[in-house]
């Protein structure tokens, strides 16, 4: 009788190996919190029967949710069935370098002082901060052209929104010049 033992560093390995040759399966967990968040507001909103037609207000949030979570299953299927992604014909990505984490960062703080400077500055200044720190941080570094088209966008995209389709935008210190 023989008895089987293996090394308590190869299970880890092994997880790890599974885990990487299974990557797919965070995309199907992020549809399936989705999907189920998506669904409880969905579920959980408080309509007047008054206000609601044959369709209703939940009716499309729903219909999205459980469509998520349709998607979350069979994807989930497919890659425990051995199914992959396939990469695209023009990816030049080396897999084994490092993510570039100061670039991520460098755009998340853009970004996120772009959501807190829209109110009190407006959408043409934030936007245009936005715009410029996004082609700085993805490695422009032509002060002389990019703060310019920057700006640029901003006030096209801030005219679309606000005149053309009659979304307002927050317009700041520049609401009456605008």
């Amino acid at each position: 009788m023989t008895t089987h033992t293996e090394s308590p560093a190869a299970e880890p390995s092994e997880r790890r190996s599974w885990l990487r040759e299974h990557s797919e399966l965070g995309v199907c967990v992020l549809l399936l919190a989705l999907g189920a968040l998506v669904l409880t507001d969905a579920l959980t909103m408080d309509v007047d029967i008054t206000q609601r037609g044959p369709v209703g207000p939940k009716t499309v949030p729903v219909v999205v949710g459980v469509g998520l979570l349709v998607i979350a299953a069979l994807l989930a299927v497919d890659v425990l069935r051995g199914g992959r992604g396939e990469a695209e014909g023009g990816e030049d990505i080396d897999l084994s370098e490092p993510a570039d984490w100061r670039t991520v960062l460098l755009l998340s703080g853009v970004f996120l002082g772009a959501a807190v400077l829209i109110e009190p500055l407006g959408f043409p200044i934030a936007g245009a901060l936005l715009f410029w720190g996004s082609a700085f941080a993805l490695g422009s570094r032509r002060f002389d052209r990019d703060p310019l088209i920057a700006a640029v966008l901003s006030l096209v995209t801030y005219a679309v929104f606000n005149n053309l389709l009659g979304v307002p935008l927050p317009g700041g210190p520049l609401m009456g010049v605008l």
